[in-house]
């Protein structure tokens, strides 16, 4: 996929692994909206590489649609779309003042999987509407996972559960869009340095890098960025959850 003059989307592109995501495509050649649930953050990383921020709540379909449509206006259909909206807050199923609240898990769930199908339905449509590229190709959808998905330690039920979601939803679309030219390909990260991790203290940030086999340190967000940009020119990524880990294998706690 050449991304000359495509039109790209990067939902939570104002920081972290969106926002380095954005910035790549962006430099690549594409148009890039960043949606992101905060609207002045979502200006502010667009502006950084002349793209347009907007205000996006991602479990929303009313307010999915509405981002959709705005970047649809601006830059044309999209032809790229990549997820990086999500939460991880954590929560253990039985904790001191007992079960875990059920509106808690429902919240990450509705966020990380729903959301992210939420926009990847709305993106596929417009792809499958557009001209076909080079070999029949019309665009490319690029989930978030996590490696959590598979090694989900103790007090992640809910994200554990959400990225698991998201892991077994990149075969089926692959499968269904496939017909309409779309790629689905699903990345699922170690652990990086966003806001998500870098809130945590410096002593647990070293304890995290520690355990990753090599290079012995957290991801960083352009090494992300730079294998959404892979799975863009490679059209024979299509279907898989890729890890992005340094082969790190998360222990129970």
């Amino acid at each position: 996929m050449n991304l000359q003059g495509l039109a790209a989307v990067v939902t939570g592109g104002a920081s972290g692994l969106g926002a380095a995501t954005a910035k790549l495509l962006a430099e690549g050649g594409c148009k890039v909206a960043v949606l992101d649930i905060n609207e002045a953050a979502a200006q502010a990383s667009a502006a950084r590489f002349g793209g347009i921020g907007i205000a996006c709540d991602v479990s929303s379909g009313p307010s999915g649609e509405a981002a959709m449509a705005a970047a649809r206006a601006a830059h044309g259909p999209c032809r790229i779309l990549v997820n990086c909206a999500g939460v991880g807050t954590a929560g253990r199923i039985i904790g001191r003042n007992g079960p875990l609240a059920l509106e808690a898990f429902e919240r990450v769930i509705r966020i990380n999987l729903i959301g992210t199908f939420n926009m990847l339905r709305l993106a596929a449509a417009e792809m499958a509407a557009a001209d076909p590229l080079e070999e029949g190709e019309r665009g490319l959808i690029v989930n978030t996972a996590s490696i959590a998905a598979y090694e989900g330690q103790v007090g992640q039920p809910a994200y554990a559960a959400s990225k698991g979601g998201v892991a077994s939803l990149t075969l089926p679309a692959a499968r269904e869009l496939a017909r309409s030219g779309v790629r689905v390909v699903t990345i699922a990260p170690g652990v990086f340095h966003t806001p998500m991790v870098d809130g945590l203290p410096p002593d647990v940030q070293a304890g995290l890098a520690a355990d990753v086999p090599f290079p012995p340190r957290l991801g960083r967000p352009e090494e992300y960025a730079a294998l959404v940009a892979h799975i863009a020119a490679n059209r024979f990524l299509n279907g898989e959850v890729i890890r992005l880990d340094g082969a790190l294998r998360m222990q129970p706690r």
